[in-house]
Protein backbone atom coordinates (compact mmCIF):
# COMPACT_ATOMS: atom_id res chain seq x y z
CA UNK A 1 0.00 0.00 0.00
CA UNK A 2 1.22 3.21 -0.70
CA UNK A 3 1.99 6.14 1.64
CA UNK A 4 -0.52 8.52 1.66
CA UNK A 5 2.05 11.41 1.48
CA UNK A 6 3.43 10.25 -1.42
CA UNK A 7 2.19 12.00 -4.22
CA UNK A 8 1.74 10.62 -7.78
CA UNK A 9 2.93 12.47 -10.48
CA UNK A 10 1.31 12.76 -13.64
CA UNK A 11 2.66 12.14 -16.89
CA UNK A 12 2.90 15.56 -17.64
CA UNK A 13 4.55 16.46 -14.25
CA UNK A 14 6.81 13.35 -14.96
CA UNK A 15 7.91 14.84 -17.97
CA UNK A 16 8.51 18.10 -16.24
CA UNK A 17 10.73 16.64 -13.92
CA UNK A 18 12.68 14.43 -16.69
CA UNK A 19 13.26 17.35 -18.49
CA UNK A 20 14.25 19.72 -15.93
CA UNK A 21 18.19 18.73 -15.95
CA UNK A 22 20.86 18.40 -13.19
CA UNK A 23 22.05 21.83 -11.95
CA UNK A 24 24.50 24.39 -14.11
CA UNK A 25 27.67 22.93 -11.79
CA UNK A 26 26.45 19.34 -12.74
CA UNK A 27 27.10 20.23 -16.70
CA UNK A 28 30.38 20.40 -18.17
CA UNK A 29 32.81 23.62 -16.98
CA UNK A 30 34.15 25.36 -19.82
CA UNK A 31 37.93 26.39 -20.31
CA UNK A 32 36.24 29.55 -21.62
CA UNK A 33 34.64 32.08 -19.47
CA UNK A 34 32.68 33.67 -22.63
CA UNK A 35 31.35 30.12 -23.25
CA UNK A 36 29.96 30.39 -19.28
CA UNK A 37 28.77 33.68 -19.75
CA UNK A 38 26.95 32.73 -22.97
CA UNK A 39 25.31 30.03 -21.16
CA UNK A 40 24.30 32.10 -18.43
CA UNK A 41 22.88 34.96 -20.95
CA UNK A 42 20.96 32.34 -22.85
CA UNK A 43 19.28 30.53 -19.38
CA UNK A 44 20.30 27.40 -21.04
CA UNK A 45 23.63 25.46 -19.90
CA UNK A 46 24.82 22.47 -21.92
CA UNK A 47 25.96 18.45 -21.97
CA UNK A 48 27.72 19.28 -25.15
CA UNK A 49 29.21 22.30 -25.59
CA UNK A 50 30.33 21.67 -28.69
CA UNK A 51 26.75 22.15 -29.69
CA UNK A 52 27.26 25.45 -28.13
CA UNK A 53 30.22 26.46 -29.97
CA UNK A 54 29.05 25.10 -33.74
CA UNK A 55 26.22 27.76 -33.30
CA UNK A 56 28.38 30.71 -32.41
CA UNK A 57 30.83 30.05 -35.93
CA UNK A 58 29.26 32.25 -38.77
CA UNK A 59 30.39 31.35 -42.33
CA UNK A 60 32.89 34.07 -42.83
CA UNK A 61 34.84 32.20 -40.11
CA UNK A 62 34.53 28.85 -40.58
CA UNK A 63 37.04 26.61 -41.87
CA UNK A 64 34.25 25.34 -44.34
CA UNK A 65 30.54 26.28 -44.66
CA UNK A 66 29.50 22.57 -43.38
CA UNK A 67 31.55 23.54 -40.18
CA UNK A 68 29.41 27.05 -39.49
CA UNK A 69 26.31 27.50 -37.89
CA UNK A 70 24.54 27.30 -41.41
CA UNK A 71 22.90 23.92 -40.71
CA UNK A 72 21.63 24.90 -37.26
CA UNK A 73 19.94 27.90 -38.51
CA UNK A 74 18.21 26.07 -40.93
CA UNK A 75 16.89 23.26 -37.76
CA UNK A 76 16.09 26.37 -34.93
CA UNK A 77 14.35 28.25 -37.85
CA UNK A 78 11.75 25.33 -38.32
CA UNK A 79 12.00 24.88 -34.43
CA UNK A 80 11.13 28.51 -33.67
CA UNK A 81 8.21 28.89 -35.77
CA UNK A 82 6.72 25.79 -34.14
CA UNK A 83 6.82 26.51 -31.09
CA UNK A 84 5.36 30.18 -31.52
CA UNK A 85 2.88 28.56 -33.65
CA UNK A 86 1.37 26.04 -30.67
CA UNK A 87 1.98 29.00 -28.46
CA UNK A 88 -0.51 31.46 -30.39
CA UNK A 89 -2.76 28.38 -31.29
CA UNK A 90 -2.76 27.39 -26.86
CA UNK A 91 -3.09 30.84 -25.69
CA UNK A 92 -5.46 32.71 -28.58
CA UNK A 93 -8.58 30.52 -29.24
CA UNK A 94 -10.27 33.02 -30.71
CA UNK A 95 -7.98 34.19 -32.75
CA UNK A 96 -8.36 33.85 -36.74
CA UNK A 97 -5.76 31.91 -38.96
CA UNK A 98 -4.85 35.26 -40.41
CA UNK A 99 -4.56 36.67 -37.03
CA UNK A 100 -2.48 33.73 -35.92
CA UNK A 101 0.02 34.25 -38.93
CA UNK A 102 0.01 38.34 -38.60
CA UNK A 103 1.33 37.79 -34.61
CA UNK A 104 3.29 34.66 -35.79
CA UNK A 105 5.18 36.77 -38.74
CA UNK A 106 6.48 39.43 -36.59
CA UNK A 107 7.28 37.70 -33.33
CA UNK A 108 9.89 34.74 -35.46
CA UNK A 109 11.06 37.90 -38.17
CA UNK A 110 14.79 38.55 -38.68
CA UNK A 111 14.49 41.80 -36.58
CA UNK A 112 12.86 40.24 -33.83
CA UNK A 113 15.23 37.09 -34.02
CA UNK A 114 18.48 40.16 -33.93
CA UNK A 115 17.00 41.94 -31.52
CA UNK A 116 16.83 39.53 -29.06
CA UNK A 117 20.22 38.21 -29.66
CA UNK A 118 21.33 41.76 -29.16
CA UNK A 119 20.11 42.75 -26.03
CA UNK A 120 21.16 39.25 -25.11
CA UNK A 121 24.97 40.37 -25.24
CA UNK A 122 25.16 36.94 -28.18
CA UNK A 123 27.17 39.28 -30.21
CA UNK A 124 29.95 39.29 -27.86
CA UNK A 125 30.16 35.19 -28.34
CA UNK A 126 29.64 35.38 -32.20
CA UNK A 127 33.06 34.35 -34.49
CA UNK A 128 33.16 36.03 -37.64
CA UNK A 129 35.55 36.33 -40.57
CA UNK A 130 38.18 38.98 -40.86
CA UNK A 131 36.13 40.26 -43.57
CA UNK A 132 33.11 40.76 -41.72
CA UNK A 133 34.60 43.77 -39.37
CA UNK A 134 33.66 44.15 -35.44
CA UNK A 135 30.91 41.87 -33.57
CA UNK A 136 29.43 44.65 -32.51
CA UNK A 137 28.67 46.00 -35.57
CA UNK A 138 27.63 42.26 -36.83
CA UNK A 139 24.58 42.53 -39.83
CA UNK A 140 20.90 41.82 -38.42
CA UNK A 141 20.73 38.70 -40.53
CA UNK A 142 24.11 37.06 -38.66
CA UNK A 143 22.30 38.38 -35.70
CA UNK A 144 18.75 36.56 -36.18
CA UNK A 145 20.83 33.30 -38.02
CA UNK A 146 22.72 33.55 -35.04
CA UNK A 147 19.37 32.94 -32.51
CA UNK A 148 17.83 30.64 -34.57
CA UNK A 149 21.08 28.57 -34.84
CA UNK A 150 21.07 28.56 -30.46
CA UNK A 151 17.60 27.42 -30.72
CA UNK A 152 18.81 24.31 -32.67
CA UNK A 153 22.10 23.89 -30.37
CA UNK A 154 19.46 23.78 -27.21
CA UNK A 155 17.24 20.94 -29.11
CA UNK A 156 20.29 18.99 -30.20
CA UNK A 157 21.47 19.26 -27.00
CA UNK A 158 18.30 18.60 -24.63
CA UNK A 159 15.49 18.03 -26.52
CA UNK A 160 12.04 19.89 -28.17
CA UNK A 161 11.18 20.74 -24.23
CA UNK A 162 14.71 22.28 -23.57
CA UNK A 163 14.16 24.84 -26.81
CA UNK A 164 10.88 25.14 -26.34
CA UNK A 165 11.32 26.89 -22.69
CA UNK A 166 14.47 28.92 -24.09
CA UNK A 167 12.09 30.55 -26.73
CA UNK A 168 9.13 31.28 -24.82
CA UNK A 169 11.66 32.63 -21.98
CA UNK A 170 13.08 35.33 -24.31
CA UNK A 171 10.20 35.36 -27.06
CA UNK A 172 6.59 35.57 -24.40
CA UNK A 173 6.72 39.10 -23.96
CA UNK A 174 7.77 39.78 -28.28
CA UNK A 175 4.24 37.60 -28.41
CA UNK A 176 2.16 39.56 -25.72
CA UNK A 177 3.39 42.63 -27.17
CA UNK A 178 2.56 41.99 -30.45
CA UNK A 179 -1.31 40.96 -30.12
CA UNK A 180 -1.56 43.73 -27.22
CA UNK A 181 -0.24 46.50 -28.70
CA UNK A 182 0.58 46.22 -32.46
CA UNK A 183 -2.20 47.32 -34.03
CA UNK A 184 -3.64 49.95 -31.29
CA UNK A 185 -0.29 51.86 -32.06
CA UNK A 186 0.21 54.06 -34.62
CA UNK A 187 3.59 53.13 -36.25
CA UNK A 188 2.38 54.81 -39.71
CA UNK A 189 2.43 58.10 -38.24
CA UNK A 190 5.52 57.59 -36.19
CA UNK A 191 7.63 56.25 -39.13
CA UNK A 192 6.26 59.14 -41.26
CA UNK A 193 7.32 61.88 -38.90
CA UNK A 194 10.82 60.19 -38.77
CA UNK A 195 11.00 59.89 -42.52
CA UNK A 196 10.78 63.12 -43.13
CA UNK A 197 12.82 64.26 -40.55
CA UNK A 198 15.77 62.15 -41.45
CA UNK A 199 15.00 61.23 -45.60
CA UNK A 200 12.86 64.08 -46.51
CA UNK A 201 10.43 61.29 -47.89
CA UNK A 202 7.28 59.96 -47.01
CA UNK A 203 7.08 56.70 -46.96
CA UNK A 204 4.71 54.35 -48.69
CA UNK A 205 3.37 50.72 -48.83
CA UNK A 206 3.20 48.20 -51.25
CA UNK A 207 1.25 45.31 -51.16
CA UNK A 208 3.12 42.15 -52.15
CA UNK A 209 0.39 39.51 -51.58
CA UNK A 210 -3.07 38.44 -50.26
CA UNK A 211 -4.36 35.36 -49.56
CA UNK A 212 -7.45 33.43 -48.63
CA UNK A 213 -10.88 33.17 -48.99
CA UNK A 214 -12.86 36.53 -50.25
CA UNK A 215 -14.75 36.58 -46.35
CA UNK A 216 -10.98 35.88 -44.44
CA UNK A 217 -8.21 37.65 -46.38
CA UNK A 218 -4.82 38.37 -44.92
CA UNK A 219 -2.67 40.76 -46.48
CA UNK A 220 1.50 40.90 -46.66
CA UNK A 221 2.33 44.99 -46.96
CA UNK A 222 6.22 46.60 -47.05
CA UNK A 223 6.93 49.66 -46.19
CA UNK A 224 9.04 51.94 -48.59
CA UNK A 225 10.96 55.17 -48.65
CA UNK A 226 12.88 56.25 -51.76
CA UNK A 227 14.19 53.46 -52.93
CA UNK A 228 14.62 51.21 -49.87
CA UNK A 229 11.62 48.92 -49.02
CA UNK A 230 11.91 46.88 -45.97
CA UNK A 231 10.75 43.40 -45.03
CA UNK A 232 6.90 43.35 -45.23
CA UNK A 233 4.63 42.15 -42.58
CA UNK A 234 1.12 40.17 -42.88
CA UNK A 235 -2.24 41.47 -41.54
CA UNK A 236 -5.68 40.43 -41.04
CA UNK A 237 -6.40 43.65 -43.64
CA UNK A 238 -4.36 45.92 -45.08
CA UNK A 239 -5.01 48.84 -42.55
CA UNK A 240 -3.36 46.13 -40.15
CA UNK A 241 -0.46 45.12 -42.27
CA UNK A 242 0.48 48.62 -43.25
CA UNK A 243 0.83 49.54 -39.27
CA UNK A 244 2.82 46.37 -38.96
CA UNK A 245 4.61 46.96 -42.25
CA UNK A 246 5.66 50.47 -40.68
CA UNK A 247 6.55 48.85 -37.32
CA UNK A 248 9.49 47.22 -39.07
CA UNK A 249 10.58 49.88 -41.18
CA UNK A 250 11.17 51.94 -37.16
CA UNK A 251 12.83 49.03 -35.97
CA UNK A 252 15.12 48.47 -39.01
CA UNK A 253 15.81 52.22 -38.96
CA UNK A 254 16.11 52.00 -35.53
CA UNK A 255 18.88 49.28 -35.18
CA UNK A 256 20.90 50.74 -38.55
CA UNK A 257 21.16 54.12 -36.35
CA UNK A 258 22.53 52.37 -33.33
CA UNK A 259 25.18 50.33 -35.28
CA UNK A 260 25.89 53.72 -37.33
Amino acid sequence: MLDPLVKILTDSEIMAVANEGPEPSAYPSSTDPLLDQCQHSLGHWFRDLNHLKASLVHASGADSRLASNERLEFLGDAILGAVICALLYERYPEYLEGDLTRVKSAVVSRRTCARISRELGMDRFLILGKGMGSTTNAPESVLADMFESLVAAVYLDSGFEAARKVIVRHMEKEVEATVSGDIGANYKSTLQQLSQKQFGRTPTYVLIEEKGPDHLKCFLVSARIGSRQYDPAWGANKKDAEQLAAKNALEAIELETAMS
